[in-house]
């Protein structure tokens, strides 16, 4: 079966960390691009950084640079978003997704989502 299935997520202070995990199966790290996503209440989905199937990472967003960090663990398959220092405007459902064609800056590049897991920042 195809799918992405993300995890980690919960309920932390202003200032802690979470790691979230995207397992992946049906498909290969190495052939394809994924991305985390976010969606917070009331407001458009966002991209934020995006790994490539050669493993190079892509920022597409200055309001995690230096605080949220994308790897991969390609024998587990997957992929990991370590978030640090967060904020209570980083409360959202996490998304990862695979690229079609690699990290596209847009959403209809990405063909295949997760169910997405819920982090919450409390002030």
């Amino acid at each position: 079966q195809v799918q992405l299935v993300e995890s980690g997520g919960g309920l932390v202070q202003a200032g802690g960390s979470l790691k979230l995990s995207c397992v992946v199966s049906g498909f290969t790290l190495t052939n394809y691009a994924v991305r985390w996503f976010r969606q917070a209440p009331g407001k458009e989905r966002e991209g934020l950084l995006c790994i490539t199937s050669e493993g190079g990472k892509v920022w597409l967003v200055d309001s995690v640079k230096g605080r949220f960090t994308i790897s991969r663990d390609s024998a587990k398959n997957t992929v990991y978003l370590e978030m640090n220092n967060l904020k209570p405007e980083d409360t959202a459902v996490y998304y990862c997704a695979r690229g079609e064609f690699g990290c596209s800056p847009f959403q209809s590049g990405y063909d295949l989502w997760g169910q997405g897991t819920q982090v919450t920042v409390s002030s």
